[in-house]
């Protein structure tokens, strides 16, 4: 694992630990979504561009 895909866990991992229980109903959707597409939660954002990753706070921000 590259030095910038820890950064880009921890980031992940901060956005998890510090999400309320709505957020997390979010993230919890989006994980079981890419699990149906045979996918991880932590892939599809490392692999994301900062596009996803940004709409994926949007709405934690607008709630």
């Amino acid at each position: 694992m590259t030095p910038k895909e820890r950064e880009h866990l921890k980031k992940l991992d901060e956005l998890v630990l510090g999400a309320s229980s709505e957020e997390l109903k979010k993230i919890q959707e989006i994980d079981q979504q890419t699990q149906m597409e045979g996918l991880s939660f932590y892939d599809v954002y490392l692999d994301s561009s900062s596009l996803i990753n940004q709409t994926a706070r949007k709405p934690f921000r607008e709630s």
